[in-house]
């Protein structure tokens, strides 16, 4: 039997063991503190100062939190290093994919990187090292020095659209996909969520690990509800054994 292409959907729920919080989730983000969210929504950063300030004290703070990968991230690593064909496609922009050892070429981010930022005037691209090392210093709204432009995370905020190209690309490796794990995420942000369709309607069998239940349980050919940090490496234990498909 030939090895499959296995695509993996990662969200969220795959860093929380890192100390990265998520979003929806029983202890999210948006439940605790509900107007977090403005900090990530284009038009409240872009049309409010001070949300713009708060959103800058907030990266300071977790960029201070460096994270690392988790047993999770590790076992996808090990699954690309053990020969198996497998494409990361997260919605994630931690970076701890590649971190782990997965190469960058294999992990498409569909949501950006908090790594680099950009102008939202002339799109010059920079470090978000650099930038943090500016409100550091005292910028507590560093702007762009090109040419004097907002700078935000080079991420996708809510009210943004993904990058068609990467969703061209996060589309095609779906389609071509012989097991699709969607992996700690709450499968209701679109289109990321649409791609279990996608990889679905071609003949994939369709793995869901999450805590809590998604839209596409009843789709899915095994719902697996334990801890991602455990779950995982099994699951993908026995895909590289051959036994789970």
């Amino acid at each position: 039997m030939s090895k499959p292409l296995v695509a993996l959907l990662s969200g969220a729920g795959v860093s929380t063991d890192s100390g990265i919080p998520d979003y929806r989730g029983p202890n999210g983000l948006w439940r605790r503190d509900p107007d977090a969210e403005k900090l990530v929504t284009y038009e409240y950063y872009m049309g409010d100062p001070e949300i713009r300030r708060r959103s800058w004290r907030m990266r300071r703070e977790n960029f201070a939190r460096a994270a690392e990968p988790n047993a999770a991230h590790r076992a996808v690593a090990e699954l690309e290093r053990s020969g198996v064909p497998v494409r990361v496609i997260t919605q994630n922009v931690d970076g701890l994919h590649q971190l782990a050892g997965m190469p960058d070429r294999k992990v498409l981010e569909l949501h950006g990187t908090v790594h680099s930022v950009v102008c939202t005037t002339c799109h010059a691209r920079g470090s978000m090292r650099d930038a943090l090392a500016r409100v550091e210093a005292g910028e507590d709204d560093p702007p762009c020095r090109d040419c004097g432009g907002i700078l935000k995370p080079a991420t996708v905020m809510f009210g943004e659209r993904l990058d068609p190209v990467v969703l061209g690309e996060a589309v095609a490796i779906s389609k071509a996909c012989t097991v699709f794990v969607a992996v700690g995420t709450s499968l209701q942000v679109h289109p990321a969520a649409g791609l279990a369709d996608v990889a679905a309607d071609h003949g994939a069998r369709l793995i869901v690990v999450n805590a809590e239940p998604t839209p596409y349980d009843d789709r899915a050919d095994e719902v697996v509800r334990e801890p991602i940090g455990t779950a995982l490496p099994v699951l993908l234990g026995r895909i590289v054994a051959r036994k789970s498909f």
